[in-house]
Formats: C-alpha cells, sequence, structure tokens
C-alpha cells in the first residue's frame, strides 16, 4: 500500500474518529458546568457552607419578618416603657429610650441595611465594570480623556460631599442615599477594571479575534469580560460588605438614614453614653453582634467565590 493511500485512510480514520459523539453527544451547558463546581467548592469548604447559610437565614428570616411588623407602630413613641431589659414584658431584646421595642428595629434596620449595601454594589459595579471596560480595551486617547475624570471624582472630598447632601435634600430617604452613595463609589471599581482590562486587551486571543472581525463588543463582553470574573467577584463581595459598612457608620454619625427609618447604624448609634455602653447594652449590642456576623460570612463566601470563578476559568 502507498503512502498516499495511508495517509487518505488515515485521514479517514481521523474524520471518523473526531465525528463520533462524546458521551450522549451533548456537550454540558456552561451553567451547568458552574452549578457543579459551585456545589463542589462550597462542599469542600465547611466553613463557607456554614457562613453561606446563616447569611441566608439572617436575608430570609429578615426579609420575611419586616413582613409582619408595622414600621410606624414600632417606632411610635412609649414612654412608659423605655430601657426595659431581655424579655420584660414581651420585648426579646428589650425598648431603647423612646420604649420602642429593639428586636423589631434589629429586623427592620437589618433588612433596610442589606438592601441599601446590596442596591449601591449592584449600581456602582455595573457602572464602574463597563466603563473600566471601556476605557481599558480601546486605550489611547479614549483610556486618558476617560481616567481623568475618574481622577477628578477621585480627588473630591466624598465623605464632607455626602454629608452635606444629606444635610440638604429635602423628603431625604433610603433611595436619595443609595443614589448619593452611587455617584461617587464607582470610580474606584473603573480604575481597578480598566487596569486589569489593559492587560487582557494585550494579549494574542483579542489581536486574532479583531483579525477574523469579531466585533469590538462581543470581544469585550463574551471574551475579556468573562477572564476577569474572578477580580469582579472578589470586588463585588468586598463592596458588598464595605458599602454595608458605609451606610452603618454614616447612620452612626447621624448622615445616614432618616431619625425614623431604622438600620443596623442607628441602632449602634446608640451607644453614645457610658451609661448605655455598660448597662443597657441591650439596645446596641445585638446589632453590632450581627453586622460582625454579617461581615465575616460575606468574607468566606467571598473567598469561595473566587476559587470558583478560578475554578471556571481553567475549565474554560
Amino acid at each position: 500500500m502507498s503512502d498516499k493511500t495511508k495517509a487518505v485512510k488515515s485521514g479517514e480514520t481521523t474524520e471518523a474518529k473526531s465525528s463520533v459523539p462524546v458521551g450522549d453527544g451533548k456537550q454540558p451547558k456552561s451553567a451547568t458546568v458552574g452549578i457543579q463546581v459551585l456545589f463542589r467548592e462550597f462542599i469542600k469548604d465547611p466553613v463557607a457552607m456554614g457562613a453561606a447559610i446563616i447569611l441566608l437565614s439572617i436575608i430570609l428570616g429578615v426579609f420575611i419578618g419586616a413582613f409582619f411588623i408595622d414600621q410606624k407602630q414600632l417606632m411610635s413613641i412609649d414612654v412608659l416603657s423605655r430601657y426595659l431589659g431581655y424579655g420584660e414584658e414581651g420585648h426579646i431584646f428589650g425598648t431603647d429610650e423612646g420604649g420602642r421595642d429593639v428586636f423589631g428595629q434589629l429586623i427592620i434596620g437589618t433588612r433596610n441595611s442589606l438592601f441599601i449595601g446590596f442596591s449601591i454594589t449592584i449600581i456602582t459595579s455595573i457602572i464602574g465594570i463597563v466603563y473600566g471596560l471601556i476605557s481599558g480595551y480601546f486605550g489611547g486617547i479614549t483610556d486618558v480623556i476617560m481616567m481623568r475624570i475618574v481622577d477628578f471624582f477621585m480627588i473630591l472630598p466624598t465623605t464632607m460631599i455626602i454629608i452635606v447632601l444629606v444635610v440638604i435634600i429635602p423628603k431625604y430617604n433610603a433611595l436619595s442615599f443609595v443614589l448619593i452613595m452611587s455617584c461617587f463609589n464607582w470610580v474606584g471599581k473603573a480604575r481597578l477594571m480598566r487596569s486589569r482590562v489593559l492587560t487582557e486587551a494585550a494579549l494574542d486571543y483579542v489581536a486574532a479575534s479583531k483579525t477574523l472581525g469579531t466585533s469590538d463588543l462581543k470581544i469585550m463582553f463574551d471574551g475579556v469580560l468573562p477572564n476577569i470574573s474572578s477580580l469582579i467577584i472578589v470586588n463585588l463581595t468586598l463592596s458588598f460588605a464595605g458599602n454595608v459598612g458605609i451606610e452603618t457608620g454614616l447612620s452612626y454619625l447621624g448622615f445616614g438614614l432618616p431619625p425614623n427609618v431604622p438600620s443596623l447604624g442607628t441602632l449602634i448609634g446608640y451607644a453614645t453614653t457610658a451609661d448605655l455602653i455598660e448597662n443597657k447594652h441591650w439596645v446596641w449590642l445585638p446589632a453590632a453582634l450581627l453586622i460582625l456576623v454579617i461581615m465575616l460570612c460575606i468574607n468566606y463566601i467571598g473567598q469561595a467565590m473566587q476559587r470558583v470563578a478560578d475554578a471556571r476559568q481553567r475549565i474554560g
């Protein structure tokens, strides 16, 4: 048999093998693979699994429990019930200076703090990721102009501006707080994403995609964005915890939510005197412990999600 005949038969054999379906002929979907990797990483890390269960229980508990609490009635003043201790007159965590139930405020306040933190994180992340992706991908004069805008926002005294806006805005509410915070908190994400996208845009696969005629939009969102998913997930997790902390801190200082809207910050803000800190700790201690638990849970979940993103990138 001639070499040419052998080559032809070899090619036919190879083509036949390549046409044989693997398994049942159906390739696993990317979402299915992602879920499998997610479960595997959490099962291997019992701390992250426990943190996810605890955080999910807290979220479900406060959002469901808030439906059964009348906030207007909860925040009404009852001077005769002021500073009741744990379990007195049916108040699980006692009452505050105005005779308002601390447990009810804890549920409503946790819901408000989590909602605000989540809303700010989503809004700022969308703006920051898209802004940084465009700036880093196109580079050149586009990158220069967009980064100068970021530099302008970063040199502003953000905290002072937020405090001024909180004071002067009429009918200030939780939505106003979210919008104010979102106006300034996206710049850090934009700069972080831009620096990573600059590295990705210089890789060979981007140049090859451009040569093949792939649109810039498709390269950015189907090529570059998935490759920086690990950084995005970690940043989202830390941002969520940070935004909850910012709301808590500003509310503690009196520049967060209005006084009639409970939050973890307003509850912790009751700890202003030595008598309250030492002798009436039921007013502020549950909120302080709860925010500590939430921050730890988010941190452990974020570490597990980073491993998931890294594993998904290795799988492709």
